[in-house]
This record gives C-alpha cells, structure tokens and sequence, in this order.
C-alpha cells in the first residue's frame, strides 16, 4: 500500500499500484507529454569535449512510462552532446510489480544493465543496496543533494547510491486561491487555522470545506500520510521506532492525530455531500470549480487539473498540512526516484556511469530534465530551479524544499505500510470509526505486514 505515483503513466496506473504496494503514489506525473523549455545549461569546462575519448555505450534499465521516457532523453541529449563518445541507450520494463520483480531478478542473477531507474525509499532497500549498488558517496554530485534527500538514497551500510532524477511532489493540502480571496483567508501555519479557514468556507455556504473522493478508497489516506513531517517533528526518532516494532499509532499521539484529522472533517462537516461516491476526477473538478476549498492530495494531481481547466492553472495552491505550531510550520514530500549503478559495472562502462551521474545531480541535469518534460515538482539539486511558467501549486512546494522545513513521507524511511490502510482511513473519514479504534487497526494491520517481512523486532 505505498502512495508513491510519479513513476505510473496515467491515472488508472496511480490506483493499481497503490493497490499493489509497489510504486505507489509514484506514476502520475503533473506533465503528461513533454513541453519547451529552457535548454539544458553547458558547463564551461566541458564546451569543448575531446575527440580523443574512446567511445562508450551504457546501458540504461528504466520504466515504460512516457512521461519518464522524456525526462530521461532529456538528459541524454544534453549530456551526449557534451560527450559525443558517449552513448546512452534505453531499456524499459513495465511498471508495478511485474517491473519491480524484474529489477529484483537483474540485480540478483547479474544481468542487470550499466545504470537503472528505480524508487527511492523503503523499496529501495529491498534491492539489499548495501551489495548490489555501487557506493556514490564520494562522487561530486553528492554535496549538491538536499539534505532530507540523502536518507532515501542511503544504504545501511552508509553507502549513498543513487542520484535523483525527477522533481520531487508535495503532499498535503491543494485550495483554490480564488476562494481564499473572496474570503480574505490566508494560508494555515496551524491546524487550528486551517480549522477557522474551514469554518468560514461553511459559513459563506457556496462551496464544500474540504473535498473527499472516497470513492477511490485510496486518496482517503492523505490527513494520515501527508501529516508524517508533525509527526517527525514530534518524534524525530518515530520511523526507526515504528519499524523496530518500539512505537506505533495507537501510542503515539502525534502519529494518531492524522486519524482524528479524518474523523473531524466528517464530525464537522467538512466533505462536500457526495463525498462517498464522488472518485478521484470529480475532486479535481469541484477544486478547479470552486466547489471545494481544499482538496488533501499529492501534487501530482495538478497537472491533470490544469489539462481539464486550464483557468486554474493560477488558481490552484499548495500549502503543507499544518501541525500545532507555526514555528515548525513544514511539508511531508514525496521524494524522486533516483538511478543507480550496479556492482556488475565495471571498467570503462562503470567510469562513463559515474560521470553520468554526476551530470545529472546538478544544475544542468536539472535543466536538461526540465527541456526533457515539464517538471511535477520542485528538484531535490541545490541551485536548480523551476521554470516561470509552472502551475502555482508546484511553485508552492520550492519554499519548503529551499527552507529544509521538509521530511520525506514515512514510507521513505520505514519498509512497513500495512495494506489495509485506505480501507481504514476511508471508515474514519466517513464516520464508521473512531479515531483511535483505527490506529489500533492499523497497528495490527502493520504486524501482520512486518512478520511477512521478517523484520527484527516483529
């Protein structure tokens, strides 16, 4: 049950593998072809590349999906015209499980390519990083990486082995500005705030607090998983914990909290009143429409709003899902996934990797990314930016990325996310259960998902 969707090709993609647990919320990208844009920058000291390199071929293992497909030629094309010795040739498998299984059985039998595409995070670690991937960590890209990046990338055994290669996404909560206008709200630093923004979006009775899509069981999760940086904050030691099996929801207040966010919008009235039949698309719509406020969801979603009603583009905003104090004020990010080289690379092939690599955890990989596909969020590379003409929503996401007031979501950093979890989430949210009957559900449901894991601890 991961929520990771920007790896998936399209929408229905996002719904079975959050289903499925693997790439989870990863796939749907806020771009869905690629666009202009700037072109990638040339570093002075390599204007002019040798004609006296040998050439080179390196293998890439990536995903089918199109979106990714242009990013990535985005980077070969900068980079190749750098190093025209280079060539850089791609491979793809599909997505979801089946792609993950055969990430699994290159690495494993040796037959893996000189560089492949993969998760961040927890499933990340399943690939047993520590002896199949290459240690990255005194390479010069590593010191461009934000900081809350590195942990995602970072093997047990301290090795860093991969560099990002996409935009990162936001999760917490979308609003349209024009409501927040017309009402003269600003944005929450507090969830008490954010409470009084509800409050008077009721008040003015022209549109829905908060939309619920319920429908599609899957976006009920955001109040739990996109409140994971309060949690943090809290309890800075809660992902360790909570995977060693010594902290858990229903005894970690701060971890609780986002089930009793759940049961107050329904307690309050916050949904819209069709909000158990309404699916994910009829959210956006009611957004963009200024049916509803605020909408809980990853900013993903943004790029599918702007396509179906372009006049939102402007009028869609982004803020972090607010904890109790505006001083911790921050956002829970969904972090890119990387590219990686296994230890079966060697000689040449392993130097041209490295290279690569280095290329693309700077500012000009960025740029070249960007002239690839429109970006669905803000890079995790220091000094790279995003061009002027994205949606505001994904402006949005880059104070929280530059401030450091940023964590990634729990499932970068824990391996266990029990299955069960939209089901819960989805009887919270609609008034069937409590709130602290629910944590006490999922703890149970995480137990059974640690043990099949073998975890220590469990």
């Amino acid at each position: 049950m991961s929520i990771r969707a920007t790896r998936l090709g399209s929408l229905a993609a996002v719904t079975t593998l959050v289903a499925a647990c693997s790439g989870g919320f990863g796939g749907a990208s806020s771009a869905t072809a690629p666009t202009e844009a700037p072109s990638a920058a040339v570093p002075s000291e390599a204007a002019s590349p040798s004609t006296a390199e040998a050439p080179v071929t390196l293998n890439w293992y990536v995903d089918d999906n199109n979106v990714t497909q242009a990013r990535l030629q985005g980077l070969i094309d900068a980079y190749t015209k750098l190093h025209p010795n280079v060539t850089i040739s791609i491979e793809t498998h599909p997505g979801g499980t089946d792609g993950d299984n055969l990430v699994k059985t290159r690495l494993s039998t040796g037959d893996m390519p000189d560089l492949f595409y993969y998760n961040s995070g927890s499933l990340l670690q399943a690939l047993n990083p520590a002896d199949t991937l290459v240690d990255l960590k005194d390479q010069p890209f590593v010191a461009n990486l934000q900081e809350s990046y590195l942990p995602t990338v970072t093997a047990p055994n301290g090795a860093i082995v991969g560099v990002p290669t996409e935009g990162s996404l936001g999760g917490g909560i979308l609003y349209n500005m024009t409501i927040y206008s017309d009402l003269g709200l600003s944005v929450p630093k507090t969830w008490a705030e954010f409470e009084a923004n509800n409050q008077k979006i009721k008040d003015a009775g022209k549109a829905a607090p908060v939309c619920g899509t319920f429908a599609d069981t899957w976006t009920s999760q955001l109040f739990v998983l996109a409140d994971y940086y309060n949690v943090q904050v809290a309890n800075p030691t809660f992902a360790a914990d909570y995977t060693a099996n010594k902290a858990h929801y229903a005894d970690t207040p701060a971890a609780q909290t986002g089930f009793a966010h759940l049961q107050e919008a329904f307690d309050k009235g916050w949904w819209q009143k069709d909000f158990g039949a309404d699916k994910f698309e009829v959210g956006q719509q009611k957004l963009a429409e200024g049916k509803c406020g605020h909408y809980p969801m990853l900013t993903f979603a943004v790029g599918t709003i702007v396509e179906n009603y372009p006049d939102a583009k402007d009028k869609i905003g982004f803020f972090g899902q607010p904890g109790t104090d505006a001083a911790t004020n921050g956002a829970t990010i969904w972090m890119p996934a990387a590219t990686y080289i296994p230890k079966t690379t060697t000689g040449a092939q392993l130097d041209a990797a490295k290279a690569f690599v280095n290329f693309i955890g700077t500012v000009d990989g960025c740029n070249a990314m960007t002239a690839g596909v429109a970006p669905s969020g803000p890079y995790v590379v220091k000094g790279c930016t995003l061009p002027d003409d994205v949606p505001q929503a994904i402006k949005d996401i880059q104070p929280y990325i530059d401030g450091g007031n940023n964590s990634p979501a729990l499932e970068f950093l824990s391996p266990i996310k029990g299955p069960s979890l939209e089901n819960i989430t989805t009887a919270v949210g609609s008034g069937q259960t409590k709130a602290d009957d629910a944590a006490k559900q999922y703890d149970q449901d995480v137990e059974k998902q640690a043990k099949q894991l073998g975890l220590p601890g469990w």
